[in-house]
Protein backbone atom coordinates (compact mmCIF):
# COMPACT_ATOMS: atom_id res chain seq x y z
CA UNK A 1 0.00 0.00 0.00
CA UNK A 2 1.58 3.00 -0.53
CA UNK A 3 -0.37 5.72 1.47
CA UNK A 4 1.79 8.33 2.15
CA UNK A 5 0.25 11.69 2.70
CA UNK A 6 -3.43 12.45 1.36
CA UNK A 7 -4.50 11.36 -1.90
CA UNK A 8 -7.54 12.93 -3.45
CA UNK A 9 -10.02 11.62 -5.58
CA UNK A 10 -13.47 13.01 -6.08
CA UNK A 11 -15.66 12.81 -2.79
CA UNK A 12 -12.58 10.37 -1.62
CA UNK A 13 -9.59 10.80 0.26
CA UNK A 14 -7.32 8.23 1.21
CA UNK A 15 -4.66 8.18 4.06
CA UNK A 16 -2.28 6.47 6.23
CA UNK A 17 -1.78 7.25 9.83
CA UNK A 18 0.10 4.92 11.22
CA UNK A 19 1.32 1.14 10.79
CA UNK A 20 -1.71 -0.96 9.60
CA UNK A 21 -4.26 1.91 9.99
CA UNK A 22 -5.53 3.24 6.55
CA UNK A 23 -8.61 5.29 5.93
CA UNK A 24 -11.20 6.85 3.50
CA UNK A 25 -13.18 9.46 3.67
CA UNK A 26 -16.43 9.28 2.25
CA UNK A 27 -17.49 12.78 1.61
CA UNK A 28 -17.37 14.40 5.32
CA UNK A 29 -17.06 10.96 7.26
CA UNK A 30 -13.95 8.25 7.89
CA UNK A 31 -13.87 4.64 7.47
CA UNK A 32 -10.73 2.56 8.86
CA UNK A 33 -8.96 0.23 7.80
CA UNK A 34 -6.94 -1.35 10.22
CA UNK A 35 -4.82 -4.85 9.54
CA UNK A 36 -2.51 -6.12 6.61
CA UNK A 37 -2.90 -7.59 3.84
CA UNK A 38 -0.93 -10.62 4.80
CA UNK A 39 -2.27 -11.25 7.90
CA UNK A 40 -6.00 -9.80 7.05
CA UNK A 41 -7.91 -6.81 8.33
CA UNK A 42 -10.97 -5.36 10.27
CA UNK A 43 -13.45 -2.09 8.56
CA UNK A 44 -14.23 0.67 11.20
CA UNK A 45 -17.61 1.96 10.76
CA UNK A 46 -18.89 1.88 6.85
CA UNK A 47 -19.23 6.32 6.46
CA UNK A 48 -21.88 8.00 4.32
CA UNK A 49 -24.29 6.41 2.52
CA UNK A 50 -23.71 5.90 -1.34
CA UNK A 51 -19.62 5.05 -1.18
CA UNK A 52 -20.24 1.13 -0.97
CA UNK A 53 -18.66 0.96 -4.24
CA UNK A 54 -15.68 2.86 -3.05
CA UNK A 55 -15.46 0.59 -0.01
CA UNK A 56 -15.47 -2.07 -2.33
CA UNK A 57 -12.89 -1.16 -4.57
CA UNK A 58 -10.20 0.31 -2.09
CA UNK A 59 -10.68 -3.32 0.42
CA UNK A 60 -9.66 -5.11 -3.66
CA UNK A 61 -7.06 -2.75 -4.50
CA UNK A 62 -5.58 -2.36 -0.77
CA UNK A 63 -5.95 -6.01 0.17
CA UNK A 64 -7.15 -8.35 -1.78
CA UNK A 65 -9.86 -9.63 0.26
CA UNK A 66 -13.07 -9.52 2.26
CA UNK A 67 -12.56 -7.92 6.26
CA UNK A 68 -12.23 -10.27 9.00
CA UNK A 69 -14.54 -7.98 10.68
CA UNK A 70 -16.92 -4.98 10.16
CA UNK A 71 -16.62 -3.16 13.91
CA UNK A 72 -19.12 -0.08 14.52
CA UNK A 73 -18.19 3.33 16.42
CA UNK A 74 -21.97 3.43 16.75
CA UNK A 75 -25.23 3.56 14.18
CA UNK A 76 -26.02 6.94 13.87
CA UNK A 77 -26.78 7.30 9.60
CA UNK A 78 -23.60 8.58 8.67
CA UNK A 79 -21.00 5.80 10.19
CA UNK A 80 -23.53 3.42 8.92
CA UNK A 81 -24.66 4.98 5.58
CA UNK A 82 -23.26 1.47 3.82
CA UNK A 83 -23.28 -1.01 6.26
CA UNK A 84 -26.12 -3.29 4.79
CA UNK A 85 -24.58 -2.84 0.86
CA UNK A 86 -21.54 -4.45 2.53
CA UNK A 87 -23.21 -6.83 4.37
CA UNK A 88 -24.79 -8.28 0.67
CA UNK A 89 -21.53 -8.20 -0.69
CA UNK A 90 -19.56 -9.65 2.15
CA UNK A 91 -22.35 -12.27 3.86
CA UNK A 92 -19.78 -13.65 5.79
CA UNK A 93 -18.17 -11.12 7.69
CA UNK A 94 -19.58 -10.79 10.77
CA UNK A 95 -20.45 -7.43 12.16
CA UNK A 96 -20.01 -6.10 15.81
CA UNK A 97 -20.79 -3.35 18.11
CA UNK A 98 -21.49 -2.15 21.61
CA UNK A 99 -24.36 -4.09 23.47
CA UNK A 100 -26.00 -0.36 24.15
CA UNK A 101 -26.31 0.45 20.68
CA UNK A 102 -27.94 -3.13 19.20
CA UNK A 103 -31.47 -1.16 19.99
CA UNK A 104 -30.84 1.17 17.23
CA UNK A 105 -29.39 -1.60 14.87
CA UNK A 106 -31.85 -4.32 15.58
CA UNK A 107 -34.93 -2.05 14.86
CA UNK A 108 -35.64 -1.98 18.41
CA UNK A 109 -35.10 1.75 18.95
CA UNK A 110 -34.60 5.03 16.61
CA UNK A 111 -32.02 7.71 17.44
CA UNK A 112 -33.04 10.65 18.63
CA UNK A 113 -34.01 13.46 15.85
CA UNK A 114 -30.86 16.11 15.36
CA UNK A 115 -31.09 19.17 17.30
CA UNK A 116 -30.53 22.26 15.07
CA UNK A 117 -30.87 24.24 18.17
CA UNK A 118 -27.40 23.59 19.04
CA UNK A 119 -26.22 26.12 16.85
CA UNK A 120 -22.31 26.42 15.08
CA UNK A 121 -22.97 26.19 11.91
CA UNK A 122 -24.79 25.17 8.87
CA UNK A 123 -23.95 21.48 9.18
CA UNK A 124 -26.43 21.73 12.51
CA UNK A 125 -29.08 24.10 10.91
CA UNK A 126 -29.71 21.11 8.12
CA UNK A 127 -29.08 18.68 10.91
CA UNK A 128 -33.28 18.00 10.98
CA UNK A 129 -32.55 16.56 7.33
CA UNK A 130 -30.34 13.94 8.43
CA UNK A 131 -31.70 10.32 8.92
CA UNK A 132 -32.23 8.76 12.74
CA UNK A 133 -34.05 6.19 12.10
CA UNK A 134 -32.59 3.04 13.71
CA UNK A 135 -31.22 -0.12 11.16
CA UNK A 136 -33.19 -3.90 11.34
CA UNK A 137 -29.99 -6.03 11.43
CA UNK A 138 -31.63 -8.80 13.21
CA UNK A 139 -28.72 -11.21 14.17
CA UNK A 140 -26.52 -9.73 11.44
CA UNK A 141 -24.92 -7.79 14.21
CA UNK A 142 -23.22 -9.00 17.53
CA UNK A 143 -22.01 -7.55 20.64
CA UNK A 144 -18.08 -7.19 20.91
CA UNK A 145 -16.52 -9.30 23.24
CA UNK A 146 -16.93 -8.53 27.34
CA UNK A 147 -12.98 -8.63 27.45
CA UNK A 148 -12.65 -5.77 25.18
CA UNK A 149 -10.81 -7.20 22.60
CA UNK A 150 -11.47 -6.31 19.15
CA UNK A 151 -12.62 -9.69 17.11
CA UNK A 152 -10.09 -9.66 13.88
CA UNK A 153 -7.80 -7.13 15.28
CA UNK A 154 -5.29 -8.31 17.60
CA UNK A 155 -3.46 -6.05 19.62
CA UNK A 156 -6.54 -3.71 19.53
CA UNK A 157 -9.25 -2.99 22.50
CA UNK A 158 -12.28 -1.07 22.45
CA UNK A 159 -13.08 1.47 25.21
CA UNK A 160 -16.38 2.20 25.89
CA UNK A 161 -16.70 6.06 25.15
CA UNK A 162 -20.92 7.20 25.37
CA UNK A 163 -21.87 10.41 25.49
CA UNK A 164 -22.74 11.26 21.77
CA UNK A 165 -24.47 7.70 21.94
CA UNK A 166 -25.48 5.28 24.37
CA UNK A 167 -22.90 2.72 22.49
CA UNK A 168 -20.33 4.51 21.41
CA UNK A 169 -16.68 2.92 21.31
CA UNK A 170 -13.55 4.02 20.68
CA UNK A 171 -10.38 1.56 19.68
CA UNK A 172 -6.91 2.25 21.34
CA UNK A 173 -3.73 0.13 20.26
CA UNK A 174 -1.55 0.69 23.57
CA UNK A 175 1.75 -0.79 22.05
CA UNK A 176 2.09 2.40 19.71
CA UNK A 177 -0.92 4.68 21.65
CA UNK A 178 -3.04 4.81 18.35
CA UNK A 179 -6.70 5.44 18.65
CA UNK A 180 -9.68 5.79 16.71
CA UNK A 181 -12.03 7.34 18.41
CA UNK A 182 -15.14 7.41 16.09
CA UNK A 183 -17.11 11.09 17.32
CA UNK A 184 -16.13 10.87 20.69
CA UNK A 185 -13.18 13.35 19.48
CA UNK A 186 -12.97 14.70 16.02
CA UNK A 187 -10.55 16.98 14.59
CA UNK A 188 -13.11 19.29 12.62
CA UNK A 189 -16.01 21.69 13.56
CA UNK A 190 -18.44 19.32 12.68
CA UNK A 191 -21.23 22.01 12.93
CA UNK A 192 -19.39 24.50 10.87
CA UNK A 193 -20.06 23.76 6.58
CA UNK A 194 -16.89 25.72 6.16
CA UNK A 195 -15.00 24.01 8.17
CA UNK A 196 -16.07 20.88 6.80
CA UNK A 197 -14.73 21.87 3.55
CA UNK A 198 -11.36 23.42 4.49
CA UNK A 199 -10.93 20.28 6.85
CA UNK A 200 -9.62 23.28 9.37
CA UNK A 201 -7.32 20.78 11.62
CA UNK A 202 -8.98 20.66 15.35
CA UNK A 203 -10.03 18.92 18.28
CA UNK A 204 -13.29 18.67 18.97
CA UNK A 205 -15.86 17.12 21.09
CA UNK A 206 -18.60 15.10 19.24
CA UNK A 207 -20.81 16.51 16.43
CA UNK A 208 -23.38 18.65 18.60
CA UNK A 209 -26.36 17.89 16.96
CA UNK A 210 -26.50 14.63 17.76
CA UNK A 211 -25.02 14.39 21.00
CA UNK A 212 -27.47 13.27 23.90
CA UNK A 213 -25.57 12.95 27.01
CA UNK A 214 -22.59 15.66 27.54
CA UNK A 215 -22.05 14.86 31.06
CA UNK A 216 -20.80 11.55 29.51
CA UNK A 217 -19.10 13.09 26.91
CA UNK A 218 -17.04 14.80 28.48
CA UNK A 219 -16.36 11.95 30.55
CA UNK A 220 -15.15 9.88 27.82
CA UNK A 221 -13.18 12.57 26.17
CA UNK A 222 -11.01 12.82 29.83
CA UNK A 223 -10.90 9.21 29.27
CA UNK A 224 -9.13 8.92 26.14
CA UNK A 225 -7.07 11.51 27.13
CA UNK A 226 -5.80 9.52 30.28
CA UNK A 227 -4.95 7.06 27.16
CA UNK A 228 -2.66 9.84 25.70
CA UNK A 229 -3.04 8.95 22.33
CA UNK A 230 0.24 9.66 20.13
CA UNK A 231 -2.12 9.65 16.87
CA UNK A 232 -5.47 10.11 16.66
CA UNK A 233 -8.45 8.81 13.46
CA UNK A 234 -11.49 10.85 13.62
CA UNK A 235 -14.71 9.68 12.41
CA UNK A 236 -14.88 13.67 10.99
CA UNK A 237 -11.50 15.16 9.77
CA UNK A 238 -8.00 14.97 9.34
CA UNK A 239 -5.71 12.06 11.66
CA UNK A 240 -3.95 14.22 14.04
CA UNK A 241 -0.38 13.23 15.90
CA UNK A 242 1.14 14.26 18.85
CA UNK A 243 2.79 16.89 20.13
CA UNK A 244 -0.20 18.37 18.60
CA UNK A 245 -2.39 16.14 19.82
CA UNK A 246 -1.25 16.13 23.47
CA UNK A 247 -1.82 19.46 23.83
CA UNK A 248 -5.03 19.55 21.86
CA UNK A 249 -6.58 17.19 24.29
CA UNK A 250 -4.77 19.07 27.36
CA UNK A 251 -6.83 22.40 26.05
CA UNK A 252 -10.07 20.61 25.12
CA UNK A 253 -10.29 19.02 28.51
CA UNK A 254 -10.02 22.33 30.29
CA UNK A 255 -12.69 24.13 27.65
CA UNK A 256 -14.87 21.15 27.63
CA UNK A 257 -17.77 23.16 28.77
CA UNK A 258 -17.33 26.59 27.51
CA UNK A 259 -16.44 25.43 23.78
CA UNK A 260 -17.95 22.41 23.17
CA UNK A 261 -21.73 21.99 24.74
CA UNK A 262 -23.73 24.19 23.32
CA UNK A 263 -24.79 27.25 25.09
CA UNK A 264 -28.54 25.40 24.22
CA UNK A 265 -30.29 23.03 22.96
CA UNK A 266 -32.56 19.85 24.22
CA UNK A 267 -29.80 18.08 25.43
CA UNK A 268 -28.11 20.65 27.03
Amino acid sequence: MELNGILTSGLTDTWEAAEGVAGLRTLFVNVAFVGHSATGYILVDTGLGNFAGSILQTSREWFGRPPAAIVLTHGHFDHVGNLKELMEEWPEVPVYAHPLELPYLTGLQDYPPADPAVGGGLMATVSPLYPHRGLHLGEGVHPLPEDGSVPGAKGWTWVHTPGHSPGHISLFRPTDKVLISGDAVITVKQESAFAVITQHKELHGPPAYFTTDWIEAEKSVRKLALLDPQMVIPGHGLPMAAPELSAQFAHLCKTFKELSVPSQGKFV
